[in-house]
């Protein structure tokens, strides 16, 4: 069967209503980071009922990962995906009477289904499972190994977590062969079904400013650490503007630094401390060590008054105890050459071959394992973590069909095997 002729018969016998439910039931499991366990269990029953051999493994304690394994002569797919979403404090006072009310209820409204989740990346998740699910329906029999593999602890925002520990453990356990090491890699966080081979890198930096406080008709006495804070804002800019100057990255742009929040005072006295953080985006080629080194270079700490003390800390550690990497791997190969002409074959316009403008866990697989790794997903990243969050139908069930075809087609010749029927 010509791959043509399997997107037409993909199209003909998908069934939507089961594609749609299991992303449904999917959406009403509550994972937000730290209790990704009762979804990661469900995922394990819907992988065994594909007839995957299946594992489960705890990581961070007893919070658990998943996979699934269909091992046959020739190169190794793996298609993975975190199990855990951002909170959904104050989703239900935003939707209020609104049938979007309940964050896990998956309400179809204007062509999308609404849901924490949806996007960042159940979407993702369900569809590949649903593509795979489609292609034995059809008694297509991939020519490589498949593994899924659903992880926990890649989003931020919850005390304790956070720091890609599901991702750690998933390398261990492919560096120890309990896991199959794979020859490429689609992680499905969403790009609208575009194709990202690189991402950025990123380090958030807290800085605290301690001065001495004083009463305010005596502020001899003290050591302002509100007007040191304004020094090394100007500072932080200044370096900025440099970053947006110096060189741009073909698919991510030019590196850059923002400061998110600041904090100072608050009683009628000398400010005695100010704390700030900040985040700094990395293009691929950048070291985070050598960028750290320039920030604090650039911030001038052995030239402040007297009496100031700055201390920086590196509180988000991912890949490297800093931060996250960033990563960028071959656009030109032709796995990635096939999963563009994949996904075309679903959609009615061109697939892009881009850079993500947020990190995930790209680099434990490209630089940890040596696995050439890309994301490819439904969903639009600019509603993740919002109150906004939604999958498009249409765009869900296309990529049911275009991962379905990538699967079949991946290590394969031009002829695809079948069962008998």
């Amino acid at each position: 069967m010509t791959a043509m002729a399997l997107s037409e018969r993909l199209r003909q016998e998908q069934d939507a209503d089961a594609d749609l439910t299991l992303l449904r039931n999917a959406l009403s499991i509550e994972s937000v980071t730290g209790n990704e366990t009762r979804f990661a269990r469900f995922l394990d029953q819907q992988l065994m009922a594909l007839g995957l051999n299946t594992g489960r493994g705890c990581f961070a304690g007893e919070r658990e990962n998943v996979w699934g394994i269909a091992s046959v002569e020739g190169p190794n797919l793996m298609i993975l995906g975190h199990t855990d979403t951002v909170h959904v404090r104050g989703w239900e006072e935003y939707w209020e009477d609104d049938a979007r009310k309940n964050p896990f209820g998956a309400a179809q409204q204007d062509g999308h289904i609404w849901s924490r989740g949806a996007s960042d990346l159940k979407g993702g998740i369900c569809a590949a499972i649903a593509g795979y699910r489609l292609l034995q329906k059809l008694g297509v029999m991939p020519s490589a190994s498949l593994t899924f593999a659903f992880i926990g602890d890649e989003e931020s925002g919850e005390p304790g977590s956070g720091v890609s520990a599901g991702a750690k453990d998933l390398v261990g356990r492919i560096k120890s062969a309990e896991i199959p090491r794979p020859d490429f890699a689609i992680y499905v966080e969403p790009t609208s079904l575009d194709i990202y081979s690189a991402q950025i890198g990123f380090f958030i930096a807290e800085i605290t400013i301690t001065g001495k406080t004083a009463y305010f008709g005596r502020p001899e006495l003290g050591v302002d650490a509100l007007k040191a804070t304004h020094t090394l804002l100007s500072k932080i800019w200044d370096h900025e503007k440099e970053l947006n100057a110096g060189p741009r990255h073909d698919l991510v742009g030019a590196s850059s630094v923002l400061v998110t929040h600041i904090d100072g005072g608050g009683f009628i006295a000398v400010p005695g401390e100010c704390r700030l953080s900040l985040i700094r985006k990395l293009r691929p080629g950048e070291m985070l060590d050598v960028a750290a080194a320039a920030l604090e270079s650039a911030l001038g700490l052995d030239h402040l008054p007297t009496g100031i003390e700055v201390c920086i800390d590196y509180p988000a550690g991912r890949d490297h105890p800093k931060g996250g990497s960033p990563v960028e791997n071959d656009p030109d190969t032709e796995a990635v050459r096939l999963l563009q002409n994949c996904v075309q074959q679903t959609l009615s316009r061109k697939v892009e071959i881009g850079g993500a403008p947020y990190w995930s866990e790209m680099p434990f697989l490209t630089e940890q394992i040596g696995c050439p790794t890309v994301y490819c997903a439904p969903g639009d990243i600019a509603v993740a973590h919002t109150f906004e969050e939604r999958i498009e139908v249409e765009e869900y069930l296309a990529a049911v069909r275009a991962f379905a075809l990538f699967i079949a087609q991946f290590g394969a010749s031009d002829t695809l095997a079948m069962h008998p029927t």
